[in-house]
């Protein structure tokens, strides 16, 4: 139940606050030291967009977290539907080394490729 309501704080938080604008949330520490994007910048502003409907904007921060949403709620989804009905269902997916592996793999694969100053891996960094 905290962890729900946590959540949901959240949710209003990045909802009510764009975080260019205010200073309050974190900056990107693999950002400040190297100048390089990590495969989690504009994660934050994405996440604003996206409380927003404005999709684009948020892809255009960060594809890959964009996508990996369905993930992140089908998993959700999972939890709800075994709380609320008592079940211990797992999404198998999840539990896959072949998955996990990949995942990591390809989110380590965005990080390279969006740090490339050429076109078209320049479309992978955030906007500023």
């Amino acid at each position: 139940m905290g962890g729900s309501l946590l959540f949901l704080l959240l949710l209003l938080l990045y909802f009510n606050y764009n975080p260019t604008q205010h200073a309050f949330f974190l900056r990107c520490p693999f950002k400040s030291l190297t100048s390089y994007h990590c495969a989690g910048c504009g994660s934050q502003r994405a996440i604003h967009h996206l409380l927003h409907f404005r999709f684009y904007s948020a892809f255009r921060l960060n594809p890959f977290m964009v996508l990996s949403l369905p993930l992140v709620f089908y998993g959700i989804g999972a939890k709800i539907y075994n709380y609320i009905f008592q079940k211990e269902h797992r999404v198998q997916l999840f539990y896959k080394p072949w998955f996990v592996y990949g995942y990591f793999a390809v989110a380590i694969i965005y990080w390279v490729l969006r740090n490339i100053p050429y076109a078209p891996f320049s479309y992978l960094a955030p906007y500023e």
